[in-house]
């Protein structure tokens, strides 16, 4: 029996936002070509946090932190995360990692970003510089 290059690309993992959406149970907060960020906020003793995990191609291990930077209608609200180390760890699925970041949010902050309309948000962390759009699902309309 021969080996075949093409047999062989075929059975490649191809994984694709849309079968990251069907599989994960949340409502995404934002996408990118071959990531989905999921968020929220959260307190803890006083202390508030904006909670992402990213799930998809993304694969990163720093000690520098990231900075997260949300854009929308006047307004552009940067925030550092929570802490400076952190990585990404492999999922069940081929290619597809996931990445828990915690960002620092002021109280202040939180009632801008819920009054905002929010169009894009960048992750920028090591040599990575990722951009997602505001997920909006077939039910919304704008």
């Amino acid at each position: 029996m021969a080996f075949s290059f093409l047999k062989s690309k075929k059975n490649k993992s191809i994984d694709t936002v849309e079968a990251i959406i069907k599989e994960v149970e949340n409502i995404p907060f934002g996408v990118s070509e071959n990531n989905v960020l999921y968020a929220g906020l959260n307190e803890l003793g006083g202390y508030y946090f904006f909670q992402t995990v990213i799930v998809g191609q993304m694969h990163i291990k720093t000690m520098n932190g990231a900075k997260l930077i949300l854009k929308g209608e006047d307004i552009t609200l940067e925030l550092k995360s929570d802490s400076s180390e952190f990585e990404s760890d492999p999922s069940s699925v081929k290619s597809r990692n996931i990445t828990k970041i915690d960002f620092q949010i002021e109280e202040n902050d939180i009632k801008t970003l819920q009054n905002t309309r929010i169009a894009s948000i960048q992750l920028k962390a090591k040599k990575q510089d990722v951009l997602f759009t505001k997920y909006v699902s077939g039910d919304e309309e704008e």
